[in-house]
C-alpha cells in the first residue's frame, strides 16, 4: 500500500458506518484476555491514521481499563475499535472485519501471544509481543517517552 487510501466500513445490521485512513500497511492481532472476550477470538485490527476516523450511527463506548476503550455498535453488537486513551496518543485500532476483505491487508504483529490459547495459532512469519512487552510500550507512552 504505497499512497494510504480512504478505507469505509459499517457494522453487521449496517446502522454505523466508519471512514478512516489506514495508519499502515498491515493488520495487527490481540490476543489479551479482554479482547478475546470482546470478539470471541483475537480482534484483528487496522490502525487509523491519527485523526482520520469519522463514523455515523449509535456507538457506544466502554472504558476498558485505565488507558483503553472500546466501541460497539448499539444495535447489533458489532465490534468497531479500540481506542487507545493515553492523553496525546490519537491510536484507534479499527476492527478488521467492518472493511471489505480486511482492507486486502496482511497479519504483521500480534500482541499478548503468551495469552493467546494453545488452540489455535495464525500463520506466517510476524512480530510478536508479550504483555509485558506490549505494556512497558503504553507505560512509556503514559510517561510521555517517545516510541
Amino acid at each position: 500500500m504505497s499512497e494510504k487510501a480512504e478505507m469505509n466500513g459499517q457494522c453487521l445490521c449496517g446502522a454505523v458506518t466508519v471512514t478512516f485512513v489506514a495508519h499502515n500497511d498491515h493488520l495487527g492481532a490481540c490476543h489479551c484476555d479482554m479482547c478475546r472476550r470482546w470478539t470471541g477470538s483475537a480482534l484483528l485490527e487496522i490502525d487509523a491514521a491519527p485523526g482520520s476516523l469519522t463514523y455515523e450511527g449509535p456507538v457506544k463506548n466502554y472504558a476498558s481499563s485505565e488507558w483503553a476503550e472500546r466501541a460497539w455498535c448499539d444495535i447489533c453488537g458489532t465490534t468497531l475499535w479500540y481506542h487507545l486513551t493515553v492523553p496525546g496518543k490519537d491510536f484507534y485500532g479499527v476492527s478488521a472485519g467492518l472493511v471489505d476483505n480486511a482492507g486486502g491487508l496482511s497479519l504483521e504483529k500480534e500482541i499478548y501471544i503468551d495469552s493467546k490459547p494453545a488452540g489455535y495459532a495464525f500463520a506466517g512469519a510476524h512480530k510478536k509481543q508479550t504483555k509485558a512487552e506490549f505494556e512497558a510500550e503504553i507505560a512509556a507512552l503514559s510517561e510521555g517517552q517517545p516510541q
